[in-house]
């Protein structure tokens, strides 16, 4: 079953508050998401810490019920 692009945001949303979400459905399939994750988490973490921020708050989604999340982070 396809995760939908609200439930993601709202994912993220809880484990970054602050943090500015834009989800694109990348297939229209809700399997193939694009994410834009902009949060003052982020600042002076490498970018792969900020995407394992991402990830943590999808918990074990990845993989599983959201097969591919094409991932752009930007410190606020």
């Amino acid at each position: 079953m396809p995760m939908p692009a609200a439930e993601i945001e709202t994912a993220i949303l809880a484990a970054l508050p602050g943090a500015t979400v834009e989800i694109t459905d990348l297939a229209g399939d809700g399997d193939h998401y694009a994410a834009r994750v902009t949060a003052p988490q982020f600042a002076g973490l490498p970018r792969v810490r900020q995407h394992q921020l991402v990830y943590n708050a999808l918990g074990g989604r990845m993989g599983g019920v959201l097969h591919a999340l094409k991932l752009t982070t930007i410190p606020a």
